[in-house]
């Protein structure tokens, strides 16, 4: 009876949330308060999809070998994938068709072939997505474009000049980084220092604190001359003296 009314009031939460993935759509005659509440359903919504994610894979857990296991075995699959596609040049959609042959044929064979060997069939799951879990990865994949966007947005009518700069930065260091590697390489040497530099940094923490608060505060000194001497000095878009007057 628990398991029923539990089964019941999931689906009407889904429901709930298509109704008001519906309304934001299309919603003609709704509100400014009845859109507000839909976007605060569909965060709340996405929130606790971000949530359910990061308590199933435990990235702080992995990255810093708190089961070495997990870890090792993340790390050897990401080890595995990076020398399938980059040293034996295996296609994706080419592996990808190769292992449902593979895992078809053996489930295909073992089913027809029980009756024989006296033993009982694979029992074959049947896999279905909740409606609700993708509607709130669409949402958070949404919000987080829209907040990218929002700071491009930003940076392009110069209203951020520090920040303009960082960005610009980051773009030539990456450009500079994807002429020497292509990007699956690229991916699996940050994946790799994922595995290794928090590990490093929890056991020289006190060090690492050190050097970074001098770092910190000698950029902080350089960026100020900078700043009088350069970046002062340079008129600002329309729009951000818009925001100021």
């Amino acid at each position: 009876m628990a398991d029923h009314a539990g089964e019941h009031e999931k689906h009407h939460e889904t429901e709930s949330v298509i109704e008001k993935i519906t309304e934001k759509l299309h919603g003609h005659d709704s509100s400014s308060s009845s859109d507000s509440e839909d976007e605060k359903g569909i965060k709340s919504t996405a929130d606790a999809v971000k949530a359910k994610i990061y308590r199933l894979f435990g990235p702080a857990d992995i990255f810093l070998w708190r089961d070495k296991k997990i870890s090792a075995g993340v790390l050897g699959i990401a080890t595995a994938i990076w020398v399938l596609f980059e040293l034996l040049e295996y296609h994706l959609l080419t592996l990808v068709a190769h292992i449902l042959i593979f895992a078809l044929a053996i489930l295909f064979l073992w089913s027809n072939a029980s009756t024989f060997i006296k033993k009982a069939p694979p029992k074959i799951p049947e896999v279905i997505v909740p409606e609700d879990i993708v509607l709130g990865v669409a949402s958070a994949l949404r919000i987080e474009l829209n907040s990218a966007l929002a700071i491009l947005r930003d940076i392009a009518c110069g209203r951020d000049l520090k920040k303009f700069l960082t960005v610009v930065a980051g773009l030539w260091v990456l450009s500079v980084v994807g002429s020497c590697c292509n990007f699956l390489t690229l991916f699996y040497i940050c994946f790799v220092l994922l595995h290794t530099v928090p590990v490093l940094y929890e056991k020289y923490e006190d060090k690492v604190d050190a050097f970074a608060e001098k770092a910190e505060a000698e950029f902080k000194k350089q960026y100020a001359v900078f700043n009088v001497k350069v970046l002062s000095k340079i008129p600002k878009g329309p729009l951000g003296d818009k925001k100021l007057a």
